[in-house]
């Protein structure tokens, strides 16, 4: 259910988009025609005033999209919005795998001294997170002994730890595909400067400067979607990292706490 939510956001993003997109080229073919009379009031315009006639933010990035070719573009945002949805679950997920694991200890600690092994199985199922999956585990095989409790928690670990890097191949491909479709539009983009070089007979910068645009914009593009979700996807290990070594210690902890009880 989540990757359905997930691509339907994306196809609504992506259709704002090519709406956007239609729109500005209506502008700007109605724009066109437009006559190129310059009033004396316009040649006396203010020079400090200059600056304040700039076009937003949002309306050059509009503008260096469409210039980039919609094709090509439209492939490189949809690697930043899926990439995006993958790697915000990520981080969410993570966010709720957070536990506080010396207090979970001690409540485990304190429920094997008052009610035994099934109090602590009872502490880890109302404790969310995979910390208190693992304990859980552990409790289920102590019957079994001390060494086939620790085998269970080095399967079910790495079980967890699946869990946690699940989608992150995804992110990856986006980073590979992003800047590869910039290439790839680069190469266009100097197929078009050729071919405009073979039907005008000449080389001049104005022949050429179309086909060089598309390509560096694409290239452009392309590398910012890559540097973006490789820092998001950077992050995303970092937390993993972070997670399990404390599932490590935690896991080590509760074993101790199953020596000692079965030593009392």
């Amino acid at each position: 259910m989540k990757k359905i939510f997930m691509f339907l956001a994306a196809a609504v993003v992506t259709l704002g988009i090519s709406a956007q997109i239609a729109s500005a080229q209506d502008e700007s073919a109605q724009a066109a025609p437009a006559t190129e009379e310059v009033s004396e009031a316009a040649e006396t315009v203010d020079p400090f005033a200059a600056g304040q006639s700039e076009e937003p933010l949002h309306q050059q990035l509009k503008t260096k999209f469409i210039e980039g070719g919609a094709g090509f573009m439209s492939l490189v945002i949809i690697c930043l919005i899926l990439g995006l949805a993958i790697a915000i679950e990520r981080i969410i997920y993570l966010a709720l795998c957070k536990t506080n694991t010396k207090a979970l200890l001690a409540k485990i600690e304190a429920a094997l001294q008052n009610g035994g092994v099934e109090a602590a199985k009872d502490v880890c199922r109302d404790t969310k997170g995979p910390v208190a999956s693992i304990f859980y585990q552990a409790l289920m095989k102590y019957d079994q002994g001390i060494d086939v409790v620790e085998k269970n928690i080095v399967s079910y670990g790495g079980v967890q730890m699946s869990n946690m890097e699940k989608g992150l191949s995804w992110i990856g491909l986006f980073i590979a595909i992003a800047p590869s479709l910039g290439f790839l539009g680069t190469v266009i983009g100097m197929i078009q400067a050729f071919d405009a070089i073979q039907a005008a007979g000449d080389i001049s910068p104005n022949v050429v400067a179309g086909g060089m645009k598309v390509a560096l914009i694409t290239t452009v593009g392309g590398l910012i979607v890559a540097l973006i979700l490789q820092l998001f996807y950077n992050y995303i290990l970092s937390r993993i990292d972070t997670l399990s070594i404390e599932m490590e210690d935690a896991s080590i902890s509760v074993v101790d706490l199953l020596v000692k009880y079965e030593n009392k």
